[in-house]
């Protein structure tokens, strides 16, 4: 599994990266134009990612606008809805308005902050990824 974290926070980013590093490569950006570039890269490079963690408060672009482009140029690419790249929104924002905003963008789960192991666990074995 190859895996993008983007993630302002460091601590939050050695979380993931200690949770998820143990099933495959991990990547990090620090804010949503890097996520941007590094998934058009890997795409174009052949080796795409499986997983983005995204976060949704960042600087320079925030994660819902990052969904939005992520999932658009995978749509400008022939790529059919729910083909792409599996997208978890790693956030502090629990309020529905974000929610439904992310899942109306195509995110395929919604975890807030702080990252419970287990639950994580569980959506990559729904999305057949570990």
């Amino acid at each position: 599994m190859k895996t993008l974290i983007v993630e302002d926070d460091l601590t939050s980013r050695i979380l993931l990266e200690k949770i998820l590093s143990p099933y495959g490569e991990c990547r990090n950006a620090s804010n949503g134009r890097e996520a941007v570039e590094a998934f058009q890269t890997a795409r174009n490079g052949g080796a795409p990612f499986d997983l983005i963690c995204l976060d949704i408060k960042m600087p320079v672009m925030d994660g819902q606008e990052t969904l939005k482009e992520i999932r658009a140029l995978e749509e400008a690419a022939g790529i059919q809805v729910g083909e792409g790249v599996k997208i978890i929104m790693t956030t502090a924002l629990g309020d529905p308005k974000n929610v439904i905003k992310a899942h109306y963008q195509v995110c395929n789960a919604y975890l807030v902050k702080p990252i419970d192991k287990a639950k994580l666990l569980e959506h990559l074995k729904s999305f057949s990824l570990i």
